[in-house]
C-alpha cells in the first residue's frame, strides 16, 4: 500500500499524534512537511514531546498555525543534548530552508 496517499488522507492532528507517540522530553528540533515534502516549519523545543503535544489539540490554535496543522502530513525530528544546541539548529535551519510558516526569524540579516 503506498503511505503517502494514505498519509494524504489523515488529518494534520492524526498525523501529529502518531508522531507524538514516538517522542520523549529531549530537546530538539522540529520539521513538519507538505504532501510535497516542503518544509512548512522548522522549529525548536525544550521538551519535543511536550511542545508537539500542542499541536495534536484539535482547536485553539490561530489561523496560522490551523492552516499549517491542516497541511501537515509528515514531520522530522533531531534530538540535541541541550536546548542552546536546538536554538542554533533551528535558526540555521530556518536560514537555509526558509519555512513559510516561520515569520520571526526571516527579516534577520546577520
Amino acid at each position: 500500500m503506498d503511505d503517502s496517499a494514505n498519509d494524504a488522507a489523515r488529518s494534520g492532528h492524526e498525523v501529529i499524534q502518531d508522531y507524538l507517540k514516538t517522542l520523549d522530553g529531549s530537546p530538539g528540533v522540529y520539521r513538519m512537511l507538505n504532501a510535497a515534502s516542503e518544509v512548512l516549519y522548522v522549529g525548536k523545543a525544550r521538551n519535543l514531546k511536550a511542545r508537539v503535544s500542542n499541536y495534536a489539540r484539535p482547536s485553539g490554535h490561530s489561523g496560522r498555525i490551523a492552516r499549517m496543522i491542516h497541511e501537515t502530513v509528515s514531520m522530522m525530528f533531531l534530538t540535541t543534548r541541550t536546548e542552546l544546541e536546538a536554538l542554533l539548529l533551528e535558526q540555521n535551519l530556518i536560514k537555509q530552508l526558509k519555512p513559510r510558516y516561520n515569520v520571526l526569524l526571516r527579516d534577520d540579516k546577520s
